[in-house]
């Protein structure tokens, strides 16, 4: 490329990007594009060039905060609060960025638009975690980015479909419309592999952002498991024209008498079968794995090289596995195929499912409860059963081989299936897709992707230096029908240490010892630790119109250490006071 065309086309990205540049203090020096198609990927968008930019420089700030200031590997060997603790800094580190980025880029959209988080994976502990383990920062269900002006009149519709039992989705969406407000969703994970983050492995922690061109239909916080099945869309094309129905609840042998079908020849050693494994799975996941071994697939294990030539890791991370879903040949000709089945947790099932377009797959999905206690197969089933119905208890009693269950546990699983209802997750079909989530039977997605460490899926790298104060940071970019792969290299404006102030929330600098009575106050510190203590106290907080109220008695002391807390208090008590104007919305229980 002409040296003149290159400097012309950073110019184009700087300019672009330059809300999220210039908040994170960053010189852009170079773009390298790998497209798969002629075409941008903002052709191919619902949003603007300059928004998707913005959503590409974002995720790359993301990454690049986080794998610097996150603490990247120092949980490993460390006790289990003292892990934990590292994994909620590295999340409060990106969860922020994201947030911040978010909200600088959306000065930009168009005067009617706003985004919304519908989906944010990190508040409920997984399955054999402690409640404490689950109560991480996030992006969580509510959060508006908009201009202030429309952000009021969304905030106000999103809190009464909050409040008001009776007010349900469909009215939220029609209020939408007739005050002329285009709302975009979003399916947030900002720190994919938090564990791998803090543990220091060098495969897996990415910021994952999938943007929608309308609300999901989720109406209330929610996340708890999904089971998933990912094939290759040749491969279910394959089973319609033979009249098999093909989705997650099909035998898997009927499967793979699909994929046999569809690659005349393939061996069945070569149908690599991506799932969670490890002891802790066994229960849910063993009658699965058994299946496919008794078919003669391949499960793939820790260790088994991609064809990009890193080897996998199968302990977590369902959602990048999907980008590897589909055929290729090997050198001596043989083909291979690679599907993705099991489950995961509801954000990273629906912004898997969402790339079906995107990366020419079919995937599926059923609803699990969030105790996980059953086989993936019943799983399914329990969560279709009618909590109201007299036979309930009893029908659950056969789910778990006949046994007796007891009033307390009917009551809590019926609880799982009324939050679940509540929440307006789609229940009572087959299975789930990727436009049950959505309100329009046409809907766009604009994936969005930063690299903290390298993806054996694509082959991504993580984040590199490249020299001193300079680094380079991986993105992708996926919309139906086009995906590119974008490197930023980026020089750090002011020395290291420095740029720690830029990157971190002023409640983790304030933890760490800064002096909030002796730092210079700005009216933007309002704006930060409003939204500071919705991604990191979520469960603390009681929302009244614009003000709201912080329960300090809600956090679990195992979330967060009792003088954490104190010392959280006394900052805010001191803004309070100091400064009650710019304060006005805070009240401290």
């Amino acid at each position: 490329m002409p040296d003149t065309q290159k400097r012309n086309i950073i110019a184009q990205w700087a300019f672009d990007t330059r809300p999220v540049l210039l908040r994170f203090h960053l010189w852009l020096e170079d773009v390298e594009v790998e497209r798969q198609q002629p075409d941008p990927v903002s052709a191919h968008s619902f949003t603007p060039r300059g928004i998707a930019r913005c959503l590409a420089m974002t995720s790359a700030a993301t990454a690049l905060g986080t794998r610097l200031y996150g603490d990247f590997g120092a949980g490993a060997g460390k006790d289990k609060a003292t892990y934990n603790q590292v994994k909620k800094g590295a999340d409060a580190i990106s969860a922020y960025v994201m947030s911040e980025g978010l909200w600088h880029l959306t000065r930009t959209l168009p005067e009617n638009h706003a985004i919304m988080v519908c989906l944010g994976e990190g508040l409920m502990p997984k399955a054999g975690e402690t409640p404490e383990m689950g109560a991480n920062p996030l992006l969580g269900f509510g959060r508006v980015y908009a201009r202030p002006e429309v952000a009021r009149q969304v905030d106000g519709l999103v809190h009464r479909l909050l409040n008001d039992p009776a007010h349900s989705f469909e009215e939220f969406y029609a209020g939408l419309r007739d005050k002329g407000i285009t709302l975009w969703g979003a399916a947030v994970d900002t720190l994919e592999n938090t564990s791998r983050f803090a543990e220091g492995k060098p495969t897996g922690p990415m910021a994952v952002f999938h943007l929608f061109d309308s609300p999901l239909t989720v109406s209330r916080p929610y996340e708890s498991y999904m089971g998933c099945l990912t094939l290759p869309r040749r491969v279910a094309r394959a089973a319609e024209r033979a009249s098999v129905l093909l989705d997650y609840r099909t035998p898997r042998k009927q499967v793979m008498e699909a994929i046999e079908a569809t690659y005349p020849g393939i061996e069945r050693k070569n149908v690599h079968v991506w799932t969670l494994r490890g002891k802790s799975r066994v229960g849910r996941l063993g009658k699965l794995w058994e299946e496919w071994k008794a078919l003669g697939a391949h499960l793939v294990e820790d260790g088994w090289k991609t064809p990009a030539g890193v080897e996998v890791f199968t302990d977590s991370g369902t959602y990048a596995p999907t980008f590897l879903v589909g055929s290729w040949q090997d050198a001596a000709g043989a083909t291979h195929v690679f599907l993705c089945d099991g489950y995961a947790a509801t954000a990273e099932a629906m912004q898997a499912s969402s790339l079906s377009s995107v990366l020419d797959v079919d995937a599926t999905m059923a609803v699990f409860s969030p105790t996980f206690a059953l086989p993936c197969a019943d799983e399914a089933k329990l969560m279709q059963l009618d909590p109201a119905a007299p036979d309930f208890q009893r029908r659950l009693g056969e789910l778990f081989g006949g046994r007796t269950i007891e009033a307390g546990e009917a009551k809590t699983y019926a609880e799982a299936i009324e939050v679940a209802a509540s929440s307006n997750m789609p229940l009572g079909q087959r299975v789930i897709r990727a436009d049950d989530f959505l309100p329009e039977k046409k809907w766009g997605v604009l994936a969005s992707v930063g690299y903290m460490c390298e993806d054996p899926y694509t082959g991504s790298p993580g984040v590199e230096k490249v020299g001193e104060g300079r680094y380079r940071v991986t993105t992708r970019l996926a919309t139906h029908n086009a995906s590119a792969r974008i490197a930023f290299t980026f020089r750090l404006m002011e020395p290291l240490e420095q740029m720690r102030h830029v990157f971190s929330p002023l409640l983790v600098r304030f933890l760490s010892g800064v002096d909030f009575t002796r730092r210079a106050v700005k009216i933007s510190d309002s704006g930060r630790i409003r939204n500071e203590l919705q991604t990191m106290l979520s469960q603390a907080l009681e929302h009244d119109g614009d003000r709201i109220r912080v329960h300090f008695d809600r956090i679990d002391e195992k979330v967060m250490p009792k003088d954490r807390q104190a010392r959280i208090r006394e900052v805010l008590e001191w803004y309070k006071a100091s400064h009650p104007v710019w304060f006005e919305w805070l009240e401290i229980a």
